[in-house]
């Protein structure tokens, strides 16, 4: 049994090691065969770029000699073979340059960039003419890293440059490989100094990616596309293939039938609960399931919530929060009947132009959701949270609780689905004293905050909505998916005698049989608020659907 890539996203050192590798290599062909200029691919975290990015590193770098590692690939059974190692790569990740000041910041990338340098003036340095113009000036950058002497004009022009000297010294074009190019920008955004450093990254990546004659080809990975206004102006040429293009679907994220192989080679196999669990995307034509979170049940044989994107939190739960109320309405639309259609805008990033359609697009891009169809292209998509995993994740945002907070959920709901209704009403009190979402500043919002919370009980109940049932409409309907756990009915009321609305509440559920549909077990609740109070009312009833 081969040793599981945990934590490690570097493809030599996985091919190396011998360590579990699901073959993606035929990513080059595409790379090859499409000749994009400049190409972007979005994607969310831990879906396998960075890993991608360091595969085409291996394969195209004139350094090196990778033709052991890529032996029995699939790439080395096609035409192109024979390009392995035959052109200078420039790889920068910029994924942890997120410093909070703009100082900061500069000089991690910085650092990024000196390793690049450092890497080829270890090679040219004996053979270079020092007195030539590119030569002088790339020595002349080398240092000014080196010793950190931050000069933004010389920083802007870096890569460039660097792309110069290669080119001149190998007399062949090299390939740019630019990894969570969008981290600085985002980081920028968050802490407030995105204008000090707009001149700064449109430098940065428009004199290295436009009109540049010693650029082969760049590749460039992140979250978000790159927009055609603001510090991206300069950027036209740029190729971007987001989660609804077909081209490049396969290679980020696992394919079923690619962790039904993996899971087979652990002893474990792939159910229902493991799809629930981390299945769901939908990338181009291709059926996606989370790789990080498969790879850790791999490790460990438990379904856990391993996948979060913290990168994006802070801006999604911030822009949630302060976002108008049409997108609160699609949004809630979404979280009742986990699918809707909305305006979701692929073509811009949201930090560089925030409104709902953008915001959807972080949404989709950053993972939280994902395309199920598009309507209209360009225009109207219908989308859907994912799996259970990510309604974990998003719940934490909904609630704007730690995850001490959050992971009391698992505990409130063990309770209710135990029928033990007193200690369930006890923690949720807790939860809803705690809570900090928008909801809260909304009236008659607890039905929206229950819902948020039920995001956590995606794999072992069915949560509806304001359902047909019986003799009206029930608030939510929770069917269980699994033997010997109850059903279970909420019903809300709103008022200052919570003591009386529970009790009205759970007598609604019983005068309009809202439980005539459901076989079994059934834990009527009528939950009574009023502001941070609320008081609970229960009956466990057996039904037999009619």
């Amino acid at each position: 049994m081969q040793k599981l890539p945990i934590g490690t996203d570097d493809f030599g050192e996985i091919r190396k090691n011998n360590k579990h590798y699901i073959d993606k290599t035929l990513l080059i062909k595409d790379f090859i065969e499409n000749g994009d200029e400049v190409t972007l691919i979005t994607r969310p975290r831990r879906f396998g770029k960075t890993l991608n990015m360091t595969m085409l590193r291996e394969f195209f770098d004139i350094t090196k000699d990778s033709r052991d590692i890529f032996e029995g690939l699939a790439i080395m059974d096609t035409e192109y073979a024979g390009q392995i190692n035959t052109r200078p790569v420039i790889y920068l990740s910029l994924k942890n340059c997120a410093d909070r000041t703009p100082r900061g910041l500069l000089e991690e990338i910085g650092e990024v960039i000196l390793a690049e340098y450092w890497r080829y003036h270890k090679i040219i340095e004996s053979e270079a003419d020092r007195t030539e113009k590119t030569y002088f000036r790339f020595f002349e950058v080398y240092e000014y890293l080196l010793n950190k002497n931050i000069r933004e004009t010389a920083l802007k022009s870096s890569i460039m440059l660097l792309t110069q000297t290669l080119h001149e010294y190998y007399k062949t074009k090299p390939l740019l490989l630019i990894d969570e190019y969008d981290t600085p920008v985002l980081c920028a955004e968050e802490h407030g100094f995105r204008d000090d450093l707009k001149l700064f990254f449109s430098g940065l990546f428009g004199s290295a990616l436009k009109g540049n004659e010693s650029l082969h080809q760049a590749l460039l990975s992140g979250i978000q596309r790159i927009a055609k206004e603001s510090i991206f102006s300069q950027l036209n040429n740029v190729r971007v293939y987001t989660v609804v293009d077909r081209k490049y679907s396969q290679y980020f994220g696992f394919t079923e039938p690619e962790v039904k192989t993996l899971l087979e080679c652990h002893g474990l196999k792939l159910d229902e609960e493991v799809k629930n669990k981390y299945d769901g995307y939908l990338f181009g034509n291709f059926e996606i399931y989370n790789p990080w979170s498969v790879l850790c049940y791999a490790d460990t044989g438990e379904l856990g919530n391993y996948w979060i994107n913290t990168s994006t939190n802070h801006l999604i739960h911030k822009s949630i929060a302060e976002t108008a109320q049409p997108f609160r309405d699609k949004f809630e639309q979404l979280i009742k009947n986990n699918e809707v259609a909305v305006s979701v805008d692929l073509q811009c990033s949201f930090a560089e132009m925030q409104n709902a359609g953008t915001l959807w697009g972080l949404l989709v891009n950053s993972g939280y959701i994902t395309v199920v169809s598009v309507e209209i292209a360009d225009i109207l998509m219908r989308v859907r949270i994912p799996n259970g995993e990510v309604g974990y994740e998003l719940s934490k945002i909904l609630l704007g609780a730690d995850n001490a907070a959050v992971g009391g959920l698992h505990l409130m709901f063990n309770y209710l689905i135990r029928k033990d209704t007193d200690r369930f009403l006890e923690i949720y009190r807790d939860i809803v004293l705690s809570c900090t979402s928008y909801y809260d500043a909304k009236e008659n919002a607890y039905h929206m905050l229950f819902l948020g919370m039920c995001l956590t009980l995606r794999n072992i109940y069915k949560v509806e909505s304001n359902i047909e049932a019986g003799y009206g409409r029930s608030d939510i309907t929770m069917t269980s998916k699994t033997k010997g756990n109850p059903h279970i009915i909420v019903e809300f009321k709103e008022g200052e005698d919570i003591n009386a609305l529970k009790g009205e509440a759970l007598q609604q559920i019983l005068d309009k049989k809202y439980y005539a549909k459901l076989d079994g077990e059934i834990l009527c609740i009528g939950l009574a608020h009023n502001k941070k109070q609320c008081a609970t009312e229960s009956v466990l009833i057996s039904n037999r659907a009619v």
